[in-house]
């Protein structure tokens, strides 16, 4: 995909979300509907063997990097449980993922056997007083064993971890991704038969389309 027309399919992204920041759909799960009307904690889950090493120096919006992909817009609105699940203000969001060969970046244990500095598919930013912190990426690939996700990590204002968690994708979607120029084809792994996340895990809503890219929201529930 023309890097040009990446960058403004991700820029009209954010206008979508802004029209529309209440905007939540339940994409395949019943469960997941009644997990984001409680209040209870979203599931801990591995950082995984490639979390971002140096978060302080990666707060950018856009991580997209030199990497093509799908355009995603991702929205996290943060709530704390120990106040009713009010919004969370003033928290740090660390979002992490693979590109769309499934590699990650900083790491050399990587399935193309390469090593890179660069920090690509990484970045950080600060919740508003609604709770919400976005980024400019793109749909993630995937790698053998697991199905298609994102890493994130909440931390306070004194870096303290809150919460360590894991974002799935609805498999249909990531089917139609994977079916374009770029990626690898159908995942080894679906959100059924992976050992990590279960439906607590899915993304809220997945919105959009692989020509003009996805738009994903996500509420993460942490104690504050």
């Amino acid at each position: 995909m023309d890097r040009k027309i990446f960058l403004k399919n991700g820029i009209k992204a954010i206008g979508i979300i802004a029209a529309v920041p209440t905007l939540v759909t339940s994409c395949e799960s019943t469960d997941e509907e009644v997990s984001a009307n409680s209040c209870t904690m979203s599931p801990r889950e591995t950082a995984g063997p490639f979390p971002i090493k140096t978060p302080a120096d990666l707060v950018r919006e856009n991580i997209i990097g030199n990497k093509q992909g799908v355009p995603l817009l991702m929205k996290f609105v943060i709530q704390n449980v120990n106040q009713g699940c009010s919004p969370l203000a003033g928290v740090y969001v660390d979002v992490w993922h693979c590109d769309a060969k499934g590699n990650y970046s900083e790491y050399s244990d990587q399935l193309d056997g390469n090593f890179t500095n660069e920090s690509f598919l990484r970045g950080r930013q600060t919740t508003d007083n609604n709770g919400n912190a976005s980024f400019i990426s793109i749909y993630p690939g995937w790698y053998p064993g697991r199905t298609p996700h994102l890493h994130v990590e909440i931390k306070d204002s004194s870096n303290k971890s809150l919460l360590i968690t894991q974002v799935s994708f609805p498999d249909t979607i990531s089917n139609t991704v994977y079916a374009t120029t770029g990626y690898k084809g159908t995942a080894d792994t679906n959100n059924l038969n992976d050992g990590i996340v279960d439906n607590s895990n899915l993304a809220d809503s997945v919105t959009g389309n692989a020509s003009d890219g996805y738009t994903l929201i996500k509420t993460i529930k942490v104690p504050g």
